[in-house]
């Protein structure tokens, strides 16, 4: 095995264990995501009322962060 393989071999492993380690976040992520599209889904009627709950739905992490921001009053 040659020191070009060694090191191949691990950058492999690292791209590996960053993959593993960050799997996590992103359920939580996803579960928020469809938390918030059901909420906004559930207060329209319409088919772009529904395409508008979808796109809030993606940027529900903003809408929180205005929400604390203002709450705090900065």
């Amino acid at each position: 095995m040659t020191h070009e393989d060694t090191t191949q071999t691990k950058t492999i492993y690292r791209q590996k264990n960053i993959i593993k380690n960050a799997g996590g976040w992103h359920g939580g992520w996803f579960l928020g995501f469809c938390g918030a599209l059901v909420y906004f889904l559930q207060q329209t009627s319409t088919f772009w009322g529904g395409v508008l709950a979808l796109l809030k739905a993606v940027v529900w992490p903003a809408f929180v962060a205005y929400g604390l921001l203002r709450f705090l009053k900065m």
